[in-house]
């Protein structure tokens, strides 16, 4: 199954932390980009961070500096660590492996 499985979502309170992780399967999970986006109600789809195969990064100006992504490739999994979480954070957050999305995982950020 190619799927990537996000995990590690829930409810916190705004200034709060959550740490997202997505597992994916297949042997070249190495090198492949990784990506996560979100989408809140009522809202389109959006960028929220990537990683390349190299560990390079580039997020979205609304999560710089609060939201780390890294990549443990022995365990073909990616984390979203996510602080100072406020209450625009909310969202399904999705993981994108190759062509493939994630179910998602909700986010809720109380204010």
């Amino acid at each position: 199954q190619v799927q990537p499985v996000e995990s590690g979502g829930g409810f916190v309170q705004a200034g709060g932390s959550l740490r997202l992780s997505c597992a994916a399967s297949g042997s070249d999970f190495s090198i492949n980009a990784m990506g996560w986006y979100r989408q809140a109600a009522g809202n389109q789809r959006e960028f929220v961070a990537r990683i390349s195969s190299s560990g390079s990064t580039n997020y979205a100006d609304s999560v710089k500096g609060r939201f780390t992504i890294s990549r443990d490739n022995a365990k073909n999994t990616v984390y979203l660590q996510m602080n100072s979480l406020k209450p625009e954070d909310a969202a399904v957050y999705y993981c994108r492996y190759k062509a493939y999305w994630g179910q998602g995982t909700q986010v809720t950020v109380s204010s």
